[in-house]
């Protein structure tokens, strides 16, 4: 029974329990939601009132203590004995204050791509400037005596103050005084004192000159002048060289490595086959955390190298980038790195994968990106891999590859992988130089598959065994192949005379005939199972003709058209339903089918992929393709065909170049499948000229040349930066390096010259010899205006018809000087060489050179100088026929000698025979001689010459006033007073030796200095155009339109230009698209008349900006005229890329522009990602509404085929 109380009989009610919370939630909030705060009114439009205080925004953090005081302690005691003020190490570092590694990391989300508002770390092989280094320089500062060390002639001055008190002049130690040219002659009187040196402590270097010794007695005044003048030291003699450093090391890849797994016990990487001699040894200098440069041909292996660079630093848990010319190869390569190693991550311009992994793939492009922009990715960073380092060679990209391998740090080592290249050394040199560390240079020109070379002559059936072997597997030229090909062709060409008669053409050029060469050729290779092959055709035209010609061939059997069908299925799936429908989509799938494919820029990036994964599978038999199909990936075939063997370069057709043919030849013979690559030249008109083959198959290829030339993102991206300069960058680019390499040579010279000339005594320039130097400065001003009048003589039309025969000369050279001559005859050659009988002095036998003794130096007196004091035999005149150069001659008289210059030629060279050698010489020749002796005689400074403005009518600018300049130094030189003083000759061979010193130290200072860069004047005008514009002060320091510039990978300045004039904030996102398309688009062309109102405004306004640009680097010294930059914008794609931004199909473009899809598609790519750098650009320039758009148009652009992602990527 269960008893109920009720609540009032419990002493203290019922036991307390939890209350429903969901229903007091409920209530609470749900049935009476006044109850909330938020819906209170009361505290809604509270406001405090803020104290104004507008020094606070002026408050900032002090800078960081750059020192601290450290105790000196006795080491017994402790005792402190004083304090001592040290430098602090990596105070406040900051990714915008330092170039260090030490410095803190950035912020997590600019630590891949950095910022361009960071510092770029410290390139590698400058000199970073050391704690030590500053602390040395600020003691060397400190101990100045500002008595005698000042500086009196300020930085980039050739003359400065003489502080010197100038009351009384102590003489200058080792010049000879009054008292010692009368001390020998036993005169008495003399002060003993005048001749010793005065000075205090400097007097004792007098003793040191070779002219300070004690003179001998003499017994005149003449004699003892003479005899000091033989004493001067001898002329001025190159410093020895120093011994040259070697940087770049070849390896000897002939040598095999037999102690290869002695020396890497547990390999980083292992591949199923034996690596070659060449890789082991790169494998071995890797190991060692060398850089290398390997050179080798196509498919010879040089992947394997870069293989195990990622392997090493996999196991070294550091970081490897390896960068590729084109995106494409990027893509090719992400994918076998992949497979090998997993951890491996891509960075293109719009895709991103894996940025984290240890192994990054990148263009060359996007590496300067993240050198220049600071990006932390560097710390981890082991090896770059370079791949096609030939590329270097390219006119428009290859300044990127400098730049990068400039920037690059020096942790950072370097592996090089380059077709072969003839100056691989000089390369590795640079580089070696440039990084401070050896280069190890491995090259080999062994194939690992030999090439046949043949030329076919072949069209039609009946004629396609016509393959006549031109180059063999080992090298050797066949000209028997090379005659039969010719006599083939013939045959062909006279038959069809006699069949359709003599004037029909013998070259039929279209696709009829290649048609019937290509199904003659393909039967023959199909025959000989040399299929797949790939043919090289110099124009995606007739890529596409060759291909869609051959509709009646089918290479494939019902298996392979089974795999290659599902294959595309399964890659097309991606598209959307009218892209899968687009024309060159069905045109290549039924081509494909078939066997065949077409490779070039015109093609669809997805069809490309399709294509070169059906051709490694080996389903694609025949495949036409362009040149940048050799680049890259080893994708071999058995068999490469070429097309013709000249192509365009973009501005004429020429031949192509052997490593163009080399690299594409390449291609032929797959290692491991095939004994030898057939390589084959179709002959389709005449067999060309045998010379012209021989030269494309067996000669050198290119070098490897500098590109290098300055940009404005490279000079703002290193103005903003204290610590880099242009000109460092510009000293170590490869143009400049054969004038640089030899920099610690001249630096060595310079400091020994600089000894000698401080030994040396200074001339006496007091009394008469006042004016000394001025007699000698105008001797040298007047020999080089003669030499300039001169050049100038020879280099014109008039000048050289007066070389005539029978024209008497002033002949000055190695052999001759001042010596007479008459032109016997003239070469007809474009080089002219003159043939003249000459006067010598008879040749003495008996001397040796050793017998003759030292020549006194000469000494010009004004009758030298003004004249040319005509060399005249001492005894026996003689004679002798010269071939001069133009340069030889260095006075054409006025005289004319009648002579019969064939046979005095003959007789001459008959009397040269040992036979005839004592036979008298012809009348003819004798009386030659004896007139121009009389001559000479007659006019012992020189014979009456042509003027070259009245005789040979030179009316140059420089040529008139080089002749009054000459006239008029004559008069100055006649003039002097220094000649008539008896101690002439000494001090001239002093001052003369001085000079000569001081002009060679010059030379080399100049060569060391800035001003010797070859494009530092161009570099000053593009920094007077950036001040012009605004983008960077007075001082060089880069202002704000500057650092958004650094922001922009292309047309910097027009893109800032345009943002600064709000040209496009007023746009819509997709016209602003349009409008940018001018910027990227390859492909000319007018932007066509049915353009909306709004982008044909927008298309001139951008013209405009273009053209006030082009005018400030006109104005500014810069050769590209406003034209050419105009030029530069293509606008042909602009209704394409509207029409693509307001979202029409792809299937529909096609009718708006007839550009090959491939380049709308590439147009389209580059122009998203130069929409994202003015995304950028806007957030820093503090432009939310820009950048807005700028966002919405990069994202309307990336849709459907244009940016389907990549097969590889897959």
């Amino acid at each position: 029974m269960v008893l109920t109380l009720p609540l009032s009989q419990l002493p203290h009610g019922l036991p307390p329990c939890a209350p429903d919370l969901q229903q007091e939630a409920e209530q609470l909030f749900l049935s009476s939601p006044a109850w909330l705060p938020l819906h209170g009114v009361e505290h809604s439009a509270r406001k405090w009132q803020r104290k104004r205080d507008p020094w606070s925004l002026l408050a900032d953090w002090g800078a960081p203590v750059p020192s601290d005081l450290q105790a000196q302690r006795h080491p017994t005691t402790g005792q402190i004995l004083g304090y001592k003020e040290v430098l602090l190490e990596n105070t406040n570092l900051s990714a915008t204050t330092s170039l260090s590694l030490r410095r803190p990391p950035g912020p997590a989300p600019q630590s891949l791509w950095g910022n361009p508002t960071q510092y770029p770390f410290w390139p590698g092989g400058m000199d970073e400037p050391t704690m030590t280094d500053l602390s040395t320089r600020e003691e060397a500062e400190e101990e100045i005596d500002f008595e005698k060390d000042l500086l009196t002639v300020p930085p980039g001055f050739k003359k400065g103050v003489d502080f010197a008190p100038k009351d009384h002049q102590a003489p200058v130690p080792g010049l000879l005084s009054l008292s010692r040219l009368l001390e020998p002659l036993d005169l008495s009187g003399g002060d003993e004192d005048e001749g010793e040196p005065a000075g205090g402590p400097g007097g004792g270097t007098a003793a040191a000159s070779p002219c300070s010794a004690p003179l001998g007695r003499a017994s005149s005044l003449e004699d003892l002048v003479l005899k000091e003048a033989s004493t001067i030291a001898s002329p001025l003699e190159p410093p020895k060289p120093a011994p040259q450093e070697q940087w770049a090391v070849p390896v000897n890849v002939t040598s095999p490595v037999g102690d290869f797994y002695r020396l890497i016990p547990e390999p980083a990487f292992q591949w199923a086959f034996e690596p070659d001699v060449f890789q082991k040894q790169a494998i071995l200098h890797l190991e060692q955390h060398d850089s290398v440069f390997v050179a080798a041909h196509t498919s010879a292996g040089k992947t394997v190298v870069a293989e195990y660079a990622i392997a090493l630093a996999q196991k070294h848990m550091t970081r490897t980038i390896y960068t590729s010319p084109i995106k494409a190869l990027s893509n090719q390569k992400f994918r076998d790195f992949r497979n090998t190693f997993g951890d491996v991550g891509l960075l293109t311009g719009d895709v991103q994968l894996h940025p984290e992994a240890s192994c990054l793939i990148m263009t060359t492009e996007i590496l300067r990106s993240m050198l220049y922009s600071g990006s932390d990715v560097i710390r981890d960073l082991e090896w770059v891999i370079f791949d096609e380092v030939h590329y270097i060679n390219d006119a428009e990209r290859g300044v990127v590859w400098e730049e990068v391998l400039i920037m690059l740090p020096d942790h950072v080592s370097i592996i090089l992988l380059s077709a072969t290249v003839p100056n691989a050394l000089e390369f590795a040199d640079w580089i070696g130089r440039l990084k401070r560390r050896q280069i190890f240079v491995i090259s080999t020109v062994a194939r690992p598959v030999p090439l046949e070379h043949y030329l076919f002559t072949g069209n039609s059936p009946k004629t396609q065994g016509e393959l006549f072997l031109l180059l063999d597997s080992r090298g050797a030229f066949h000209t028997k192949g090379y005659y039969a090909a010719v006599e083939a062709r013939k045959e062909r060409m006279s038959k069809h005379a006699q069949t359709f008669g003599a004037k029909q053409p013998t070259h039929q050029g279209g696709p009829a005939q290649d048609r019937g060469v290509y199904l003659s050729l393909l039967a023959s290779l199909r025959a000989r199972a040399q299929l797949p092959v790939v043919v090289f055709t110099f124009s995606r035209g007739r890529c596409d003709e060759q291909a869609s010609g051959l509709t009646s061939l089918d290479l494939t059997t019902s298996s392979e058209k089974s795999e290659i069908h599902l294959f595309l299925q399964r890659c097309l799936a991606r598209l959307r339903g009218s892209d899968r429908q687009l024309p060159q989509v069905l045109h290549m799938s039924e081509l494909l089918r078939r066997g065949l494919g077409v490779h070039h820029s015109g093609i669809l990036p997805i069809l490309k992929e399709i294509v070169e994964m059906l051709f490694s599978r080996g389903l694609v038999k025949v495949l036409f393709a362009t040149e940048t199909f050799a680049m890259g990936v080893n994708m071999p075939a058995r068999t490469v065909v070429f097309d013709s063997m000249r192509k365009h370069d973009g501005s004429t057709f020429r031949d192509l170049l052997p490593g163009e043919y080399v690299q594409m030849a390449g291609r032929a013979g797959r290692r491991g499948l095939d004994p030898t690559g057939t390589v084959i030249l179709l002959c389709k008109g005449r067999v060309p000229e045998m010379a012209d083959l021989h030269r494309m198959m067996m000669g050198k290829p290119s070098q490897l040349q500098s590109q290098f030339r300055l940009t404005y993102t490279m000079i703002l991206n290193l103005l903003r930066v204290d610590a880099l300069r242009v000109e460092d960058m510009m000293k170590r680019s490869f143009s400049e390096f054969p004038s640089r390499k030899d920099s610690k040579a001249h630096e060595e010279a310079l400091a020994e010259l600089t000894k000698r000339l401080g030994a040396l005594e200074e001339p006496d320039v007091t009394g008469q010899l006042a004016d000394l130097p001025e007699y000698y400065s105008w001797g040298e001003e007047l020999t080089e205006t003669r030499n300039m009048i001169q050049r100038r003589i020879m280099e014109s039309v008039n000048g050289l018809k007066s070389l005539s025969t029978g024209r008497v000369v002033v002949v000055k050279n190695e052999e001759h000087h001042n010596a007479l001559g008459v032109i016997l005859q003239v070469s007809s050659t474009t080089s002219r060489v003159f043939t003249t009988l000459v006067l010598c002095d008879k040749p003495v036998v008996s001397e040796s050179p050793q017998d003759k003794g030292p020549t006194t130096p000469d000494v010009p007196y004004p009758d030298d100088l003004v004249g040319f004091k005509l060399f005249l035999p001492e005894g026996p005149c003689e004679h002798t026929v010269a071939k001069l150069q133009p340069g030889d001659v260095a006075a054409i008289s006025t005289k004319v000698l009648r002579v019969n210059g064939e046979k005095i030629s003959e007789d001459f060279s008959k009397r040269q025979q040992p036979k005839f050698r004592k036979d008298p010489p012809l009348a003819a020749v004798t009386t030659a001689v004896q007139e121009l002796l009389r001559i000479a005689q007659a006019h012992p400074s020189g014979p009456p010459t042509l003027d070259p403005v009245n005789d040979l009518q030179l009316k140059d600018v420089s040529v008139v006033e080089g002749g009054l300049r000459a006239r008029k130094l004559e008069e100055l030189i006649r003039g002097a007073q220094c000649v008539n003083s008896p101690r002439f000759p000494a001090q001239y061979l002093k001052l003369r030796e001085r000079r000569q010193i001081q002009k060679e130290m010059e030379r080399l200072s100049f060569l060391l200095s800035d001003q010797s860069l070859l494009l530092l004047p161009e570099y000053h005008q593009r920094v007077e155009v950036l001040r012009t514009l605004g983008y960077v002060d007075e001082a060089g320091t880069v202002k704000l339109a500057g650092r958004v510039a650094c922001a922009m990978s292309s047309h910097e300045l027009l893109l800032t230009e345009l943002m600064f004039d709000n040209a496009l904030s007023a746009l819509r996102p997709e016209e602003i698209a349009a409008l940018l398309s001018g910027l990227v688009c390859q492909s000319p062309g007018d932007p066509g008349d049915q353009l909306p109102s709004t982008l044909k405004q927008g298309v001139e306004r951008v013209k405009a900006v273009a053209k006030r640009i082009g005018e400030v680097q006109v104005a500014c010294g810069l050769n590209q005229t406003v034209e050419e930059f105009v030029g530069e914008l293509n606008f042909g794609l602009v209704e394409v890329v509207y029409e693509w931004a307001r979202g029409m199909p792809f299937s529909e473009l096609a009718g708006l522009s007839g550009t090959p899809e491939g380049l709308v598609v590439r147009c389209i790519q580059r122009l998203a990602e130069m929409c994202r750098s003015l995304r950028g650009a806007a957030r820093l320039v503090g432009e939310p509404v820009l950048g807005a758009k700028m966002e919405t148009a990069a994202t309307l652009l990336r849709r459907d085929i244009v940016f389907a992602a990549s097969l590889y990527t897959q």
